[in-house]
């Protein structure tokens, strides 16, 4: 596995890892983690989870992990491509980042929820740095 390779797999793992906290906010027992995440975003406490917050919360959670598995896929099949392939399916995969960013931090403010928005720019930002260094030259990214 190519350093860049190891360096994508933290950053999925990492949503993967987010996907974790949310799924556990679908019981009681495991919501502690959600709980102080809603906390920190800015809910009013206390926290009153009904079955659907709970559908809802771990729903997004089944989505993130799910999404950190696929890119964490596409990571991992990337030393196997051609430059010119890589770069290709880095900027569709770059496309949808982008979209998820601008969606989930424009109904974050939207929502009162603006704190969230500030990891979401962080998640955003260490993928394009990861991506900007994609083997076989970024640069030639724009034109693939």
């Amino acid at each position: 596995m190519t350093n860049w390779t190891t360096q994508m797999s933290f950053w999925c793992g990492g949503v993967i890892a987010f996907g974790l906290l949310l799924i556990s906010g679908a019981f009681a027992a495991t919501e502690g983690a959600m709980t102080l995440l809603l906390e920190v975003l800015g809910a009013e406490t206390p926290i009153a989870y009904d079955p659907l917050h709970r559908f809802s919360i771990a729903l997004m959670g089944a989505v993130s992990l799910g999404w950190g598995a696929t890119l964490l896929a596409v990571a991992r099949i990337t030393p196997e491509l051609s430059a010119p392939q890589a770069q290709k399916l880095w900027r569709m995969v770059t496309w949808s980042v982008l979209l998820w960013f601008v969606v989930d931090s424009a109904l974050s403010v939207a929502t009162g929820f603006w704190r969230n928005a500030i990891p979401n720019t962080v998640l955003l930002g260490w993928y394009l740095l990861l991506v900007a260094r994609l083997p076989g030259g970024a640069g030639q990214m724009a034109r693939a």
